[in-house]
């Protein structure tokens, strides 16, 4: 006959202990580790750093790039006269419409292309064919077309947009696990339920990818199409002071543009963090 030795009972905090170390999550010892407290800005914090400190000794000519002082001096004084306001605010129309255009072309086509065969056919072989012209080399043709006011600047921005866009969702979509298509299966799911709850959820990462490199890629053309027959804008602000040789209203556009990028990726990282939530939760 064999007793039945009774199992120790720990203390009620000792046993809230383990379980609390049960539930949390392991920290990976081959992962990045934890993420840096404004991370996003410590790498932009650091480049104005080393820029004052370059003006204030005197190793950088202001000739060649004025102080953030005189950049900031500058910019006040082209804000009070309204025309920093102007510039802003026709770059900002124009870049939101190119964006927009580029966004839904993009999107159209990689959901044509990469849920159809009979699209993949059409439309892919005609996007790798444009990849391989320079969008803003198109400047001269757009112009004939669309004459030189604002509609072919539109239009450029949307063709330059919309190139990631596809390229990111169209390879996400048509990247699913074969073995979510045979769970699918499995469930007697319809392709419009396999689409609905399986390849567009997936498709969503490939998705802001895309976006990102759309946001950025707008500003990018925004830089050269402001300079051509513009008469507001920065890109026009800029143009203008490279003929007077004011490198400190140059430095004012470059910032704001720059913060403009910033600005708008960092949207687009938090639009993506919510959608994706379920990632996190899963990963945990």
């Amino acid at each position: 006959m064999t007793l039945a030795l009774p199992r120790p009972v720990l203390p009620l905090a000792a046993r809230r202990g383990v379980e609390e170390q049960a539930q949390a999550p392991r920290a990976r010892r081959l992962g990045p580790g934890r993420r840096i407290p404004g991370s996003n800005l410590l790498g932009p914090v650091t480049v104005v750093a080393i820029w004052s400190i370059a003006s204030a000794t005197g190793a950088l000519d202001p000739r060649i790039l004025p102080s953030p002082w005189a950049v900031l001096q500058t910019a006040g004084h082209l804000w009070s006269d309204g025309t920093l306001a102007t510039d802003i605010q026709s770059s900002l129309w124009r870049a939101g419409q190119g964006l927009a255009l580029g966004l839904a072309l993009g999107v159209v086509l990689a959901l044509l292309a990469g849920l159809s065969r009979w699209g993949e056919a059409f439309i892919d072989g005609t996007v790798q064919l444009y990849r391989s012209i320079p969008p803003l080399g198109l400047i001269p043709l757009f112009i004939l077309w669309l004459g030189i006011g604002e509609d072919f600047k539109i239009a450029i921005i949307a063709l330059v947009v919309y190139i990631p866009i596809y390229l990111n969702l169209q390879s996400a979509l048509t990247g699913i696990d074969s073995r979510f298509v045979e769970l699918a299966e499995v469930l007697g799911q319809n392709r419009w339920q396999f689409i609905r709850h399986v390849v567009l959820p997936g498709a969503l990462p490939g998705f802001f990818v895309g976006l990102r490199l759309a946001v950025t890629a707008s500003w990018l053309g925004l830089v050269v199409l402001e300079q051509i027959n513009a008469t507001s804008g920065l890109g026009y602000m800029m143009f203008q002071a490279q003929n007077y040789g004011r490198t400190d209203v140059i430095a004012v556009g470059l910032l704001i543009y720059g913060t403009f990028g910033f600005v708008s990726d960092l949207v687009v990282r938090l639009i993506e963090r919510r959608a994706l939530a379920w990632r996190r939760s899963l990963s945990n």
